[in-house]
């Protein structure tokens, strides 16, 4: 089986603390109400024409994503479950892995400087789940992730392939309840920020270079907040994003042994 340039790690990492994420229903590794291989056409909802919802293939380096979306179980996320009463707010994020030139890599954007809550920082495309996305306990967030997508990157969602979906995450500091929707970029199109006054910029990041120590490091905020970070080159990762990609890493077995005491500070603004 094959895997990203990285060199595995058996240490473990610790799991996301403070505003990160917890566990409602989701789709493990099959359609939504079944398994199986075979990809499941959806109607046209959102503007999306159809979901393609399939585990058939995909290339042999994403077999560890896989056997995550269908093993990781919540508390191996976090220890914030969404609240029992249902309360909070539902929504999806997009996570999508593309083949680029330095080999596996994920998808993110930059929120814009301007925006109330979370300027500037990086993340995954994705969003609330609107009423005509569909069920949040079934199709919803898949058609809500891609719809978000495109509204946010221009991503063009006939491109994609979802193939499973990670524990529904919850953040207490918002009050959303987020299902991470994993997905391959079997036809990758241009993307760029839609509207400058909410997305900054659209970029992808090597995967390689999440796992390479040198940019691994612990974030904290002046609120208390303290989890796993990605000092990058032209980006820090930190928060829910860097969280749900941490996690990613270890029970993928991509991640290597990194200097778990390396501080990055956030600014109270972000």
């Amino acid at each position: 089986m094959s895997r990203p340039r990285t060199n595995a790690g058996p240490d473990p990492a610790p799991g996301p603390t403070q505003d990160e994420t917890g566990s409602r229903g989701r789709v493990r590794g099959g359609a939504p109400g079944g398994t199986g291989e075979a990809a499941s056409a959806s109607p046209r909802i959102s503007g999306i024409p159809r979901i393609e919802f399939s585990t058939s293939g995909l290339p042999d380096w994403l077999a560890p994503v896989r056997h995550v979306a269908d093993t990781v179980e919540p508390r191996q996320l976090s220890r914030f479950l969404p609240p029992p009463d249902g309360a909070g707010r539902p929504s999806a994020v997009l996570v999508l892995f593309g083949d680029g030139a330095e080999g596996p890599e994920l998808l993110l954007m930059e929120r814009s400087s301007s925006l109330r809550s979370h300027a500037g920082q990086p993340s995954f495309p994705g969003g609330a789940i609107d009423p005509e996305d569909g069920d949040p306990e079934g199709e919803g967030p898949l058609r809500a992730a891609l719809r978000e997508a495109e509204e946010e990157t221009g991503l063009d969602p006939s491109g994609v392939q979802i193939f499973g979906t990670l524990p529904t995450l919850y953040i207490p500091v918002s009050g959303f309840v987020v299902t991470p929707v994993l997905g391959w970029w079997h036809r990758p199109t241009p993307v760029s920020p839609v509207d400058p006054a909410e997305t900054a910029r659209v970029f992808t990041v090597p995967v390689s270079e999440l796992t390479d120590p040198a940019n691994r490091a612990m974030a904290v905020h002046p609120s208390g907040y303290t989890g796993p970070a990605f000092a990058l080159e032209h980006a820090l990762v930190w928060g829910f994003t860097a969280g749900v990609i941490d996690r990613l890493l270890h029970y993928a077995g991509w991640e290597r042994p990194w200097d778990r005491g390396r501080r990055v500070t956030i600014d109270r603004a972000t």
